[in-house]
């Protein structure tokens, strides 16, 4: 594999690595050697940025984080009467999901503090309170929870969201998912100190930034990808006016010119609904420097892509990918939901995206095992260049 812009990625590593020299942007983000912007854009048949005026990145503080409110301050009378004994778990500022599962007619309670799930063993309540907590929770989300509508997904306010499945679909019984928010967002340095990468890494994911070069980050669930993306987009200049779309509002920027965006579900009556790619329209006239999506999903990719081929440089998203390598296929997949066909989507994804950066969880915590650049195939199909350790 012929990738100039790897030389300057050649140690990744799950472990930090002693410092070295200061390393220049990959050429095929606008930084010296490699290609020139003819050749790549002959090559990939993309738009070629060419070499961007780094934008300063914050170079002062934010200020220490202010000591958060409880999470259940935020929940509505009706889901605080619902969790019930569960309440001082969302209050928990460690804990990251919340699970109750049924079997042999009894409620199972797991809990996950961003490693793994465990079983609390002293927990036992019956398959009728599991069932109870399902609908109540639901119906406390505005929605309803029956067996001819099994299951559900609702949002509780504050990136709080909760999903549940009834008999006969979860056939032990009731099955309720609580996923919570990060009460308190980490910073870079926090990042970098607690092992997320290694110093040339760091370095080069700051100057994608500053470089204002749109960046995807991937990864499997509870991999980080949101906590990355929102320490990142906290480096942003002050003067840059950042918007953000999300199914749930969980990136929580302390950055100060931030307009967050959060989209919503149809009502019960099927009406009301505000989706990703109608967020992704009415950014596209806010007058965004950076536009950013907490997850591409959905056909809302389709808009992405041409909202970043159309100047709109320095945005980001994430993508639930297991490994680098599925990242194509995933692309490809949410791009057939919007009618876009694989070559379509190839050139458009090529030519919007600039660098991916795949995490993974472990026992110690979040670590970038990968970076990568997308290519084209020779027969127009989409393909990924990485570097690992």
């Amino acid at each position: 594999m012929n990738a100039d812009w790897l030389a300057s990625m050649t140690s990744i590593s799950r472990r930090r690595a002693p410092p070295r020299e200061r390393t220049s942007i990959p050429a095929f983000l606008g930084g010296p050697g490699g290609p020139s912007a003819a050749e790549s854009e002959s090559a990939a048949g993309r738009r070629s940025p060419g070499p961007l005026p780094p934008a300063p990145l914050r170079t002062a503080p934010l200020g220490p984080v202010p000591l958060p409110p409880a999470r259940s301050q935020h929940l509505s009378v009706a889901a605080r009467r619902a969790l019930g004994g569960l309440l001082s778990l969302v209050d928990d500022p460690e804990l990251r999901d919340i699970c109750v599962q049924c079997s042999d007619n009894q409620a199972r309670l797991w809990i996950d503090r961003g490693g793994a799930l465990q079983e609390v063993p002293q927990w036992r309540a019956t398959a009728a309170a599991a069932h109870r907590l399902a609908t109540e929770l639901i119906a406390a989300g505005g929605r309803h929870l029956d067996e001819l509508h099994p299951c559900g997904d609702v949002h509780l306010g504050h990136g709080i969201r909760v999903h549940a499945v009834l008999p006969p679909v979860a056939v032990a019984g009731a099955a309720v998912s609580i996923r919570l928010p990060r009460v308190a967002p980490l910073a870079w340095a926090d990042l970098e100190r607690g092992g997320l990468c290694t110093p040339q890494v760091s370095e080069f994911l700051q100057r994608l930034v500053a470089a204002r070069k749109n960046i995807l980050i991937t990864g499997g669930t509870g991999s980080g990808k949101t906590t990355v993306l929102a320490a990142l987009l906290d480096l942003v200049n002050d003067a840059e006016r950042i918007v953000t779309i999300e199914d749930v509002a969980e990136l929580r920027l302390r950055h100060p010119h931030t307009v967050a965006l959060e989209s919503r579900q149809a009502s019960a009556e099927g009406v009301g609904e505000i989706s990703l790619d109608r967020l992704l329209r009415e950014a596209l006239r806010m007058r965004p420097d950076r536009i950013v999506l907490g997850e591409c999903r959905g056909p809302e990719i389709a808009t992405l892509l041409a909202a970043l081929n159309t100047g709109h440089d320095g945005g980001a998203g994430t993508l639930h990918a297991s490994r680098l390598e599925d990242v194509p296929a995933r692309l490809e997949a949410l791009g057939a939901l919007a009618g876009l066909g694989s070559a379509a989507l190839a050139r458009q994804a090529v030519s919007a995206l600039h660098g991916i950066v795949h995490l993974e969880a472990g026992p110690d915590g979040h670590r970038v095992v990968a970076v990568g650049r997308l290519r084209l195939r020779p027969e127009g199909t989409l393909a990924i260049e990485t570097a690992r350790s």
